[in-house]
């Protein structure tokens, strides 16, 4: 019976570390992935600024979408002068940082895409999905979570809600996010098993 308990409660603490997150209005997981040409970045070093995580698969078609319509370049050069730093995060599986280097310069990228293809960080923030945002501010809290925008389906064209440029908005201009988490869209994120 001992040992049922225990293990039922192991098995519990799994369940717990496989589904951890980020959460809004708690310091944002620290982690240090490479980059797609093997430069090291630490989100440690980042504090200060504001950083966007953005989790990317150059095989899903709804992170094609969007690099496609340029929405997450576009993002990230309209705030490159309000210390905002753009950090794109693959955690699929079966992806390399080569498949990444070529993501990035087939869609003209101006952020680095970071290799995650363990999944660790992907789990450590909760990703589930491609694209999943995260804001963090400069004090290393997590301003938001959620979508990009209100278009999972694609048709809404110049009229989507950009969640995400809203949350910038708000923290760049010293206030808090009015929108601070919205439901993901988009593939799961292909995690090793």
């Amino acid at each position: 019976m001992r040992f049922g308990i225990t293990l039922a409660a192991a098995m519990l603490a799994m369940t717990t570390v496989a589904h951890a997150s980020a959460v809004v209005g708690q310091a944002a997981p620290g982690f240090s992935l490479k980059d797609q040409d093997g430069a090291e970045v630490d989100l440690a070093k980042l504090r200060g600024k504001i950083v966007v995580l953005e989790w990317t698969n150059p095989d899903c078609p709804f992170a094609q979408r969007h690099a496609n319509a340029s929405t997450m370049r576009t993002l990230a050069d309209r705030y490159l002068d309000r210390d905002v730093v753009w950090l794109g995060i693959d955690s699929t599986s079966y992806l390399d940082a080569a498949r990444d280097r070529a993501w990035r310069s087939e869609h003209k990228l101006p952020y680095p895409v970071l290799d995650d293809h363990a999944g660790k960080v992907g789990t450590e923030y909760g990703a589930k999905t491609t694209p999943h945002m995260f804001v963090i501010d400069g004090t290393g809290t997590v301003v938001y979570e959620g979508a990009i925008d209100d278009d999972a389906a694609g048709d809404k064209g110049k009229e989507a809600r950009n969640y995400v440029a809203e949350a910038l908005d708000d923290v760049t201009a010293g206030k808090p996010v009015k929108v601070a988490e919205t439901k993901p869209y988009g593939c799961s994120v292909k995690y090793a098993h």
